[in-house]
This record gives structure tokens, C-alpha cells and sequence, in this order.
């Protein structure tokens, strides 16, 4: 990327971005984990912003979170709208009376239609290409359900990288997860009851689980009947190891979907969600 240690040549990035992008995103998943402090610095910075641009420039965003709405407060358990009242308020006022709740108006968020629950596998080794891929698909979650989506990390633990309803800023997800290093067993079991624990926090309408995993446990309670517990739930596999990720969708009415690689995860997930 650059002829000098410590040195990141964004514009000979770009370029290979636009060549060849599964190999330009995974080298750059790999620099943010260099042992040159400041190249690994500039990598992860450059990350956060390429791996939402990737999903920016891949995606049309679909309804997903609440729209602010007024009712009238005496129907509504929203907080009072004080600018749209003034009106009202200054009548009573002027009658020495309180103003009548029917007379006031109050807003208050609708229901969210979708929430989103991204539970990313980081046991054994993840490096370069996988670790691209979780970066790009917390990513796409984030941009279409940004209020509602919470991202999971599990091995032989579950680690919470952004909590349900916690509207954390994509960029700053992609960089957390950017710092993650595979280690541990795989208790798939876990990383979907930790899901399911996130999303039960959502008031949305539908709760999507997508697990970015090739599915294989070798650790832990046996994850169908934690799968089966799920609204719904999505399986992201990688497209030359997922034969047992098949099996397992098959197992427990979830839907599979492979990917290549990193640049392929928006359409992907766009496809799991809305076919």
C-alpha cells in the first residue's frame, strides 16, 4: 500500500479496491491488526469509512426504524410536543385554567418494523478475508436498521460490541470488530441465546438473528433448540464451507445464505432480508 513503513497510500488503495475488492478489503482487515502502531492506526481509520461506503454504495436502505409521530396527548403516552401546544397553553393561561390533555399534542416513536441481531463466529483463526466480512456485515446491518441492531462476537465467550437500540455509529462498530483476533471454541449455542437476549429489547415488529458462521460448534449445549427459539434467523456462510451450515438451516427452518467474499455480504443480507 505505501514504500514506507508506518505510511498508508489511500489513493493505491482506492485502486485496488475498484480491481479486485474481497482482496483490497481483507489486506486492509489485515493492516488494522499490523504491529506498526501507526500504520495499524491509519488502517483501522481508513476501515471504519471503506467498509460503510462498500454497503453505502451496495445498498438501498428498506424501512426499518420508527418514525416520529404527534398524537394527541390525551391518547398518547408520548411526551408532550410543548412548540405545537404554545397555542392551546396560552388560552388556558388566559382563562386562569390548565390547558385539557385533548387540547395538547404529544409525540412519540412508532414501532420499528425490523431489528437486527449480527452474531459474528471469532473462534479459531480470523484474519483477512473473515475478518472483512464481519466488518462489512456489521456494516450493512447498521445501515439498514441503525437505531435497532445490536453485534455479537462469540467463541468460546460472547462479547457485545453494540447493544440493541444502543445506535452506535457504524464506523466506530467496524473498528471494534477490526480489533478482534480469532480464538476459543466455537458454543454456537451461546452466541445465538446471547441474540436472543439482545433483541428480546427491541419493541420491533420483526427480529432477525443473522449468523455469520460456518455453523460447525465444537463447544457448548447443542444450538438447534437455541435456533429454533429465534424468530428468525439468517445464516451467512462462506461460499467454500457451507455444507454444514445448509444442514443446520435445514435443521432448524432458519435460511442460508453463502458469500464469497466481504464485497458480496450487501447484497447477501439485502437478498436474506427481502428477497
Amino acid at each position: 500500500m505505501s514504500p514506507d513503513v508506518g505510511q498508508l497510500d489511500e489513493a493505491a488503495f482506492d485502486d485496488a479496491l475498484r480491481d479486485n475488492p474481497d482482496d483490497a478489503l481483507a489486506l486492509l482487515a489485515e493492516l488494522s491488526g499490523a504491529t506498526d502502531e501507526r500504520l495499524r492506526a491509519l488502517a483501522r481509520q481508513l476501515a471504519g469509512r471503506v467498509m460503510v461506503d462498500v454497503v453505502r454504495t451496495g445498498s438501498t436502505r428498506r424501512p426499518g426504524i420508527g418514525r416520529l409521530r404527534h398524537r394527541r396527548a390525551d391518547l398518547s403516552t408520548g411526551e408532550l410536543d410543548i412548540d405545537r401546544g404554545l397555542e392551546a397553553i396560552a388560552s388556558a393561561r388566559a382563562r386562569g385554567e390548565a390547558p385539557a390533555l385533548d387540547e395538547l399534542m404529544s409525540r412519540e416513536w412508532s414501532k420499528p418494523e425490523l431489528a437486527l441481531c449480527l452474531v459474528v463466529d471469532r473462534s479459531g483463526s480470523m484474519g483477512g478475508d473473515r475478518l472483512a466480512t464481519a466488518a462489512v456485515a456489521a456494516a450493512a446491518c447498521l445501515w439498514r436498521a441503525p437505531i435497532d441492531t445490536s453485534v455479537i462476537a462469540f467463541s468460546d465467550d460472547a462479547f457485545v460490541l453494540a447493544g440493541q437500540g444502543s445506535g452506535r455509529a457504524p464506523e466506530n462498530v467496524v473498528t471494534d470488530l477490526l480489533r478482534l483476533r480469532g480464538h476459543g471454541t466455537t458454543d454456537l449455542a451461546l452466541g445465538l441465546r446471547t441474540a436472543a437476549t439482545q433483541l428480546e429489547r427491541s419493541r420491533a415488529s420483526r427480529k432477525v438473528t443473522i449468523l455469520l458462521s460456518d455453523a460447525r460448534p465444537t463447544a457448548g449445549s447443542d444450538p438447534a433448540a437455541a435456533a429454533r427459539s429465534l424468530d428468525e434467523l439468517v445464516i451467512v456462510a462462506p461460499a467454500d464451507d457451507d455444507a454444514e451450515a445448509m444442514a443446520f438451516a435445514a435443521a432448524t427452518g432458519a435460511r442460508c445464505v453463502s458469500v464469497a467474499g466481504p464485497s458480496s455480504i450487501p447484497d447477501a443480507i439485502g437478498y436474506a432480508l427481502f428477497g
